[in-house]
């Protein structure tokens, strides 16, 4: 039976996927009438992901596609992994109307090697605003593994454990107010709205997330048997996760308006199977 945590957050990314598929953020329409189109979030990665011209790749937690078909665009074999059938049938659409040929499989990350089988991959990717609905890192950096055929590599940017843990309540300074490490129990959230533009509120607004702190995630992918070969800090990452503290630039990235230097946002992490 599918555990609490994720009946609660799959209900929850089910409402988002119409919301962010009809939002400006997503730009789905510029996916479909601009054939070089990429994500702004690929574009950032563009520079560390090199060239992957005929990799076989996953997207893990691929939402409704936008960086799956960017990673597709350049020149990569796609499938995209998630557990929300409404953000698939988005993704779905999306890489019809584009007429690219990505195979979108719903599974939980968790069984994704079950799913889609082991040592499939030259290239896993996965990374914003992923990592925090995963209970247990360790399993993550299991799966990771299992998935990658040896030489392949993971490719991972995501929100800092850091920035994780700051509230974003609090205006008047950078306060920790969530753990930084992982717990056992969830941190519970409830919202109607979510970080892109919407016209609509969420329905079902209760969500279970997990912070895994910076070492915790490098220290379980080397008990995994992988092979770290990058790992960098940035002062920007694609949302505003800190509202009233921040600005985008012209790269589309947010950074702290105030000494930006003071805080990592996101980080790019990868790793090699040997």
């Amino acid at each position: 039976m599918m555990s609490d945590y994720r009946r609660l957050n799959r209900a929850n990314w089910d409402d988002r996927a119409p919301l962010h598929a009809g939002s400006g953020d997503y730009a789905l329409d510029s996916f479909r009438t601009d054939p070089s189109h990429l994500s702004h979030v690929v574009r950032f990665d563009q520079p560390r992901l090199g060239d992957i011209r005929g990799l076989d790749a996953v997207h893990l937690q691929c939402h409704i596609g936008t960086d799956t078909l960017s990673l597709a665009r350049l020149g990569a074999t796609m499938t995209g992994l998630d557990f929300s059938p409404a953000s698939l049938t988005e993704a779905r659409k999306l890489a019809e109307s584009t007429s690219t040929p990505i195979d979108f499989v719903e599974a939980d990350l968790y069984d994704a090697v079950s799913a889609l089988g082991a040592a499939r991959f030259d290239l896993v990717y996965t990374g914003i605003g992923a990592l925090c609905w995963l209970p247990d890192i360790r399993r993550w950096a299991e799966t990771v593994a299992a998935l990658l055929r040896p030489g392949g590599r993971l490719f991972l940017r995501e929100g800092h454990p850091v920035l994780w843990s700051i509230d974003e309540t609090r205006t008047d300074a950078l306060t920790i107010g969530y753990p930084y490490f992982e717990t056992a129990d969830p941190i519970v959230f409830t919202g109607e709205s979510t970080y892109a533009e919407t016209d609509s509120a969420i329905t079902n607004t209760t969500t279970n997330e997990w912070n895994h702190g910076l070492g915790e995630i490098v220290e379980a992918l080397l008990q995994a048997d992988l092979t770290l070969t990058q790992l960098l800090e940035h002062d920007s990452v694609p949302w505003e996760p800190l509202p009233g503290r921040m600005v985008c630039g012209e790269d589309h990235e947010w950074r702290l308006i105030d000494h930006p230097e003071r805080l990592p946002l996101t980080y790019t992490l990868q790793a090699r199977k040997p």
